[in-house]
């Protein structure tokens, strides 16, 4: 199969699971906007700056790390040795998530006091907890399957967790109302340990050809950690670089709710104008970017295999043509959100606070899905320093409008800062790429 069929393939198939489990989660939100509340919608998106940041640890890095080293091995014609390093990956991020796992659990009150600045996350942080282990196994399997060109059963997995997670809080959620039990925003965090469970239940199912418990008992550590230190030395750099980011992003959460009482509102207000904005708002956003995820999911070992051949004619017409049409994609979502955005945040939201977010949102369409291959490009290259120095200036620019902008303009102050670092990104990409074009060919 060419390069350009196996893209096009593999977009084909993660776009289309994409697009049903964004559209699944468009209605999830409507849904817990209206069963929890704004506030309780904000509380709720308090803990995914934890999430993201425990995933980090255990997960993100090591996942990369065993997708180029499966890929590696494949081309040798090494299947044996991939699947080795497989069972390595399990091993190491099971035993990192499970003590993520107990370290959260035994520091969720201190953590909610004085990071999260919500008291009221404590309980969420020990529920959300129990995903990690799930979460490892699912990133290692999907990872696996990615390194071998092969996006089916990371793209079913991704459908039943968020099968597993909506349908799960709903029936929940109904046996309560039922019984006169309120759950509580709680529910929707036992969603992602529900829907991660799920994954992980499949994947395994999947990679065993339905064998677990054989496949288990022939399991033995030691061999488990053959491919350990290559691992590492690959994982270890990728993983420091997406907890850094992490770790601002979740200042940068963390800052927003507070920073608004310093503008004048409430506890409460503040809680209800941020879930709005990232339970609701840029959810909306951020949906047709299934496709440029996709896209940008097969573009790096692409990439990486056009520079080890040192086609750079290829190379800069697979740039142009992404470029060019991701940002016909962003115009259009751009002018669609702008005619029907008020319209959305009243009729599907009942908010018209998140209608307003939506329509100043809606200019950083072009630039957001476009910088998201963009990124993917240079990572493929092997700059994954400057694409790390690239997504931390970004960050410097949102956080420094939250603590500059938002006392003074309020919540509009951080959607320009976010446009601003939108903006920024596409243009560091662009002139990085043409400053360094000759280069392209090199490692």
């Amino acid at each position: 199969m060419s390069r350009k069929h196996a893209i096009i393939k593999g977009t084909f198939i993660l776009t289309l699971t994409g697009f049903a489990t964004r559209f699944m989660g468009f209605f999830y939100r409507i849904f817990l906007s209206h069963t929890f509340g704004e506030e309780g919608v904000g509380i709720y998106q308090l803990v995914f700056p934890v999430y993201a940041l425990c995933f980090s640890l255990t997960c993100a890095g090591i996942e990369t790390a065993l997708s180029r080293c499966v890929a590696a091995r494949v081309t040798r014609g090494k299947q044996h040795e991939a699947r080795e390093l497989l069972y390595t990956s399990l091993t190491l991020t099971v035993a990192v998530s499970a003590i993520i796992t107990l370290i959260l659990q035994r520091y969720a009150v201190p953590i909610s006091a004085f990071f999260l600045k919500e008291p009221r996350c404590a309980d969420l942080l020990v529920i959300l907890s129990y995903a990690f282990p799930f979460a490892s196994v699912h990133s290692c399997i999907c990872g696996y399957y990615f390194g071998l060109k092969q996006t089916g059963v990371p793209a079913v997995s991704q459908f039943i967790e968020q099968t597993a997670r909506i349908l799960g809080v709903y029936l929940l959620y109904l046996y309560g109302v039922r019984h006169g039990i309120r759950f509580g925003v709680a529910l929707a965090v036992l969603g992602l340990v529900l829907g991660e469970a799920a994954s992980s239940i499949f994947c395994l199912h999947a990679l065993t050809k339905g064998r677990i418990l054989p496949a288990i008992a022939r399991f033995h550590l030691r061999g488990s950690l053959k491919h350990a230190g290559e691992l590492f030395s690959l994982s270890l750099p990728l993983t420091a670089s997406r907890v850094l980011l992490n770790l601002l992003q979740s200042v940068e959460a963390v800052s927003i709710p507070v920073r608004l009482k310093s503008y004048g509102l409430t506890l409460s207000e503040a809680l209800g104008t941020y879930g709005v904005l990232t339970g609701m708002a840029l959810p909306c956003i951020l949906f047709p970017s299934a496709i440029t995820n996709s896209v940008s999911t097969m573009l790096l070992p692409t990439v990486a295999e056009i520079q080890a051949l040192d086609n750079r004619r290829e190379m800069s017409e697979l740039i142009k043509k992404v470029a060019s049409s991701c940002i016909f994609l962003g115009s259009i979502c751009c002018v669609t959100l702008l005619c029907f955005g008020q319209w959305i945040g009243d009729i599907l939201f009942h908010s018209s606070m998140a209608g307003d977010y939506i329509i100043t949102l809606a200019w950083m369409c072009p630039f957001l899905y476009t910088n998201n291959t963009l990124i993917s490009i240079i990572n493929g290259t092997g700059r994954t320093k400057l694409s790390f120095c690239i997504n931390t200036a970004s960050l410097g620019i949102r956080i420094a409008s939250v603590f500059l902008l938002i006392p003074v303009f309020g919540i509009e102050g951080y959607l320009w800062g976010l446009l601003a670092s939108q903006v920024s990104i596409f243009l560091f990409c662009l002139l990085c790429l043409a400053k360094n074009f000759s280069g392209l060919g090199k490692n």
